[in-house]
């Protein structure tokens, strides 16, 4: 056998990076990951999302936060960056999706997903602290309960899981989960700005849980360096090669080499480096499936704005998602919050306007509400004080839509571009969104007694709809003709790699993924015999390299 630097290469430290990197070391591997974000510890995290060099992701313009933004012909993509890559940045929400998203046709015939994740499901939920039921309730709990009930949705209201530890607000103990071996944890002060870094260190992110069990054991994080090419040798095994994240030409560049890799760059960096790979021949048996059922998870960000400040007083506090409630039985609500001063998203607001009209009537129509109500626009456009009288709707769907992701050249280089894929086209707008944001308006008036009104956002009015949850293109499937990687995650005509990120799922979850991504990487990884046994996974047929 040859030898190699490492025994598994993991890249990428999100919700698939992470379980693999601790399960691997529990049986006994040598673990290396590699993060293309920076490492916080709780105090480095920006105290609002003003402060865009700790918050926004930009390395060549010297900005190494917790939040990329990405932007393809059909979607904007909102993800996360860093040492736990998404948990860093997400709404510590972790819904398990209901029964439509395991009938999903591209894998219910693949085996009962649902009973067989079960106990996954289970293991992800303690690993990352889920508690069932938001504990609180304050303005925006009552307004998104009222709208509810407005729509004739009532029994569909519920409070959030959340990856939360509340304790006592600002009281720091001994690690209260895995029996004193993860780090200290300090209670939940509700401050709401959970999407820009927990600076109280109550939110479960995966340096809480999964990340610092893993060094616990011996696996190595290097943060800071983007790998920038996965190769497989003749020998067996593969040579990764990474760069300092942001730096210039080749100086800084390393190889090591692994017996196996895991992939797990979150669904954008996992598809631009197997396109990559694909097209330059350094992993020349990759299904011709790539980039097909792209995901968005069928979304919308809208919102509602009260037109005063000091009557809304109080919608900032709490977590980030507390409750939801579903419009019809594909679509999702759920209300989103920004601590006080974080209010660099309400750049992206503007007038809700029709969807499904032209680009010069959106914009015939945002025009003429302004030219009407110029004060009230003036009021509901401000950014003073914008996430205290606010709420925005976070909108899902299980519906069957996706795009297809290919390589394109741009000066000189190749790039990502998208193009309408299976099922129907992927929605520039929800018009259950709209009803959505209209009736917690609606609410939010009646509540505070002060006007508010439904808001959308400046990517909806270009017909562009903007996503927090980026799925699929390197889907599980029976075949190489039908996805990326098999039944156990490992991909099709190179069995040593694996990809157990969002990038594997294949259908719209219609709820945050994070749990999914979590129990279908732990059951992946617990199909991986230990170092040195033999290994019990049916090898894939030659007919699919």
């Amino acid at each position: 056998m040859p030898e190699f630097d490492e025994d598994v290469v993991v890249i990428g430290s999100g919700f698939g990076g992470s379980v693999a990197a601790l399960r691997l070391a529990e049986k006994g591997y040598r673990v290396r990951v590699y993060e293309a974000g920076r490492r916080f510890a709780d105090e480095d995290f920006a105290k609002t999302n003003w402060n865009v060099r700790r918050y926004l992701w930009a390395p060549s313009l010297g900005c190494f936060g917790v939040q990329r933004i990405h932007r393809l012909p059909h979607v904007m993509i909102l993800a996360g960056a860093g040492v736990g890559g998404g948990s860093l940045n997400y709404a510590n929400t972790l819904y398990q999706p209901g029964a439509a998203f395991f009938a999903d046709p591209q894998w219910a015939g693949v085996a009962s997903w649902q009973e067989e994740l079960a106990p996954h499901y289970a293991t992800a939920k303690r690993m990352l602290g889920v508690v069932e039921h938001y504990p609180h309730t304050g303005p925006v709990e009552r307004i998104m309960a009222g709208a509810a009930d407005d729509l004739g949705v009532a029994q569909s209201f519920r409070r959030a899981p959340v990856g939360v530890y509340f304790g006592r607000p600002g009281e720091t103990v001994s690690d209260p989960f895995f029996e004193g071996h993860g780090p200290a944890r300090t209670g939940c002060t509700l401050c709401g700005n959970c999407m820009v870094g927990c600076r109280v260190g109550a939110k479960n992110t995966l340096m809480k849980n999964y990340l610092a069990l893993a060094e616990r054991r011996g696996v190595t994080i290097e943060a800071l360096r983007t790998v920038v090419e996965l190769r497989e040798l003749r020998g067996g095994g593969f040579a990764v090669t990474t760069r300092r994240t942001g730096a210039w030409g080749r100086g800084t560049r390393r190889t090591v080499t692994a017996e196996k890799v895991v992939l797990a760059a979150g669904t954008w960096g996992t598809q631009q480096l197997l396109h990559r790979m694909k097209a330059s021949g350094a992993l020349p048996r990759l299904s011709d499936a790539l980039g097909r059922l792209t995901r968005t998870n069928s979304e919308a960000l809208d919102g509602a704005v009260s037109t005063a400040v000091d009557e809304a007083a109080g919608f900032a506090r709490g977590v980030a998602i507390t409750t939801s409630f579903h419009v019809d039985a594909r679509t999702h609500v759920e209300n989103v919050r920004y601590g006080p001063g974080s209010n660099l998203m309400g750049l992206l607001a503007t007038v809700l306007v029709p969807g499904d009209r032209s680009l010069l009537r959106r914009l015939g129509a945002l025009g003429g509400a302004v030219l009407r109500h110029p004060i009230r626009q003036w009021r509901l456009g401000s950014l003073r004080r914008w996430s205290e009288r606010g709420i925005i709707a976070l909108v899902m769907q299980t519906a069957d839509n996706s795009l297809t992701l290919s390589l394109r050249r741009r000066f000189g280089r190749h790039v990502l571009t998208s193009s309408q894929g299976h099922g129907a086209p992927n929605p520039s707008h929800l018009p259950e969104a709209h009803r959505a944001v209209e009736a917690i308006a609606a609410r939010m008036t009646r509540e505070t007694g002060v006007p508010a009104f439904a808001r959308g956002s400046w990517p909806e009015v270009f017909g562009i709809p903007l996503t927090a949850h980026f799925l699929g293109g390197a889907v599980l499937s029976d075949s190489p003709a039908t996805g990326v990687v098999d039944p156990y995650h490992r991909v099709w005509g190179h069995p040593g790699l694996s990809v157990v990120d969002g990038s594997a799922v294949p259908a719209n979850p219609g709820v945050n993924p994070s749990l999914t991504i979590t129990a279908l990487a732990e059951r992946a990884l617990s199909y991986w015999p230990r170092k040195g046994e033999t290994d019990a996974r049916p090898a894939q047929s030659s007919a699919a390299h």
